[in-house]
């Protein structure tokens, strides 16, 4: 744990079942004029968001567009030329972790009418952000990414050779987020449990990561004692509103752990991942997490065994059995053993399931997410890495 740390500024969170009410008065703090982004389909198969919809309509002039799959750079550059003249007061994100990455670029865009890929990191013009934005609004309606607390809009291409990077500065910070469990009721098992992984993958590298702090230490173990109980709650019954609640609750957490601490050799290895393959993110993090967690615990037994990740792994396994007594090796083989029980149990995807083959693990070696995977509590060998994967093949 470094014994210096900064933490970026917050947004204003409004949090609690029944807060999507508070959107028109917060709207109307700006202006009149929105530009909603929205997922796909989900948006349009959930009674409250078409009524949100109704009620956007009836009081402001609103365009929307649809997010399908992963965002792209052409995508944010399409919208931001479509709708410059339109001037939107306002860009609301209502939707999943694609729909807000896209809507946080649009609105840092907008104003200047800049393509994305000016300030893309490393795959752009290398320029640094300095522009005014749009206000930005966001309504998460999965628990899983945090995208909404954070800084940084993730784009993709995804190709043999593609990319997943972010578009990243203060600026782009949503000044509002609504954090209304009853929103997210209607997301499936499969959703429920991916974007949950991904949640609690982000907080488990966060806590462990050498970047660490002690208020993101503070604020993932929060998150931590809320996904432990509720993730399985709400697989199993999504109609649960206490555990949709803690489960939106870590999610945006993780989104503030992240920015301040950064993560590990699971989001280091979910970017080529998610550029080189058709695989949602919380997927790879789910897929990925056992068998990343106990690769990173066997390697400092083996070679840190002083390394203070270790004893946060261990805290992180009791509370899996708060009510046993158990020492550092016991804590470990109890978080290893509920994190593949979880795999198990909701049935997480291998990679082979979406095209990756045994050939495809070098070049996936060789492009992990340094960013990422520079803050992993031990710097892994690429034998451990190839084990790594190929495990989940």
């Amino acid at each position: 744990m470094s014994n210096h740390f900064d933490f970026a500024a917050t947004p204003h969170i409004h949090f609690g079942a029944g807060k999507r009410h508070a959107l028109a008065n917060i709207i109307q703090g700006y202006g009149n004029k929105v530009l909603l982004i929205t997922g796909g389909k989900s948006f349009d198969d959930s009674g409250l968001c078409q009524q949100l919809w109704t009620d956007l309509n009836q009081t402001f002039e609103v365009k929307r567009e649809r997010v399908d799959g992963e965002p792209s750079p052409q995508m944010v550059d399409d919208w931001v030329m479509q709708y410059q003249s339109f001037t939107p007061d306002v860009v609301l994100a209502i939707g999943g972790g694609s729909a807000v990455d896209a809507a946080k670029a649009v609105a840092g865009l907008l104003p200047s009418g800049d393509s994305v890929m000016c300030y893309l990191e490393g795959v752009g013009e290398g320029k640094t952000f300095h522009q005014a934005t749009t206000p930005f609004i966001a309504m998460p309606t999965t628990a899983g990414t945090g995208g909404e607390t954070s800084k940084n809009a993730v784009l993709s291409v995804i190709a043999k050779d593609g990319f997943k990077k972010s578009f990243r500065d203060a600026a782009l910070v949503a000044k509002h987020i609504i954090l209304d469990p009853e929103l997210t009721l209607t997301c499936s098992p499969q959703t429920t449990a991916a974007c949950g992984m991904d949640a609690f993958t982000q907080l488990l590298e966060s806590y462990v990561s050498t970047k660490a702090s002690p208020i993101t230490n503070a604020l993932a173990w929060s998150g931590l004692e809320k996904i432990v109980n509720a993730l399985p709650v709400a697989f199993d019954d999504g109609s649960n509103i206490q555990a949709r609640a803690d489960m939106l609750y870590g999610s945006s957490i993780s989104g503030l752990t992240l920015a301040n601490a950064g993560l590990g050799v699971v989001h280091g290895l979910a970017s080529p991942l998610g550029a080189f393959f058709p695989i949602p993110h919380g997927v790879v993090c789910g897929s990925l997490l056992f068998e990343a967690t106990k690769t990173n615990i066997e390697a400092m037994l083996a070679r840190d065994v002083y390394n203070p990740a270790l004893a946060k792994y261990a805290k992180v396994g009791r509370l899996f059995a708060p009510e046993m007594n158990m020492d550092k090796h016991e804590a470990l083989k109890v978080l290893l053993g509920m994190l593949e029980v979880w795999q198990q149990h909701m049935q997480m995807p291998k990679l082979s399931d979406y095209g990756v083959q045994a050939d495809d693990v070098e070049h996936i070696i060789d492009n992990i997410s340094s960013g990422s995977y520079a803050t992993n509590p031990i710097d892994l060998t690429k034998n451990e890495l190839n084990d790594l994967l190929c495990a989940r093949l």
